[in-house]
């Protein structure tokens, strides 16, 4: 039987299978007052935006190969700013951020880099749970130097950016997406 053969009638379960890139994308939670909201609210927050970064990273770890890899958490600007019912997203986020910058570094003498992109309003289906939809995403508009609209894809190509090896030195960073919101005033 010749190699190619083998390999051919090897079960699935064998393969082994490597990722050096890996996206932890979570998110939910509950929009309205933090003086209204429970136990349960708060470990969803925490559970979903936050802990899933744990559980992924070490799930990943035995697949990322030994010369290293990327792990890249998104966030929000809600990490580190205010925003009206948004409390707990906000808080997880911020854990989400301190939790990436931990695992880099820890990871970071294996190779592994990890970072967090934070984007500013993408207008996606997530924003539609927000009862000001409509204000949200003019207050962005208005106050972004860059351009009215952040695509999804801005924010993938953040990612990306992250992922070159000519961002190899970067870890443990937070890189904001928001076309200039954040610095406007």
């Amino acid at each position: 039987m010749t190699a190619s053969r083998t390999t051919a009638t090897r079960p699935a379960a064998a393969k082994v299978h490597t990722s050096s890139r890996v996206v932890s994308n979570a998110a939910s939670g509950v929009l309205k007052p933090a003086t209204e909201m429970t136990l349960k609210h708060w470990r969803w927050c925490m559970e979903t935006n936050a802990l899933a970064l744990n559980l992924l990273t070490q799930r990943a770890l035995p697949l990322i190969p030994a010369e290293g890899g990327r792990i890249i958490a998104l966030s929000s600007l809600g990490a580190s700013r205010a925003m009206p019912g948004y409390g707990f997203i906000g808080a997880s986020k911020a854990a989400l951020e301190a939790l990436a910058r931990a695992l880099a570094q820890e990871l970071g003498p294996r190779g592994i880099r990890v970072n967090t992109v934070s984007a500013g309003v993408v207008d996606t289906d997530a924003l539609a749970y927000f009862p000001n939809r409509d204000e949200v995403l003019a207050g962005f508009a208005a106050r972004t130097p860059a351009g009215p609209v952040l695509t999804p894809q801005d924010v993938a190509n953040a990612v990306y950016l992250l992922c070159l090896p000519e961002a190899n030195m970067i870890n443990g960073h937070t890189l904001i997406v928001d076309g200039g919101f954040a610095i406007s005033g």
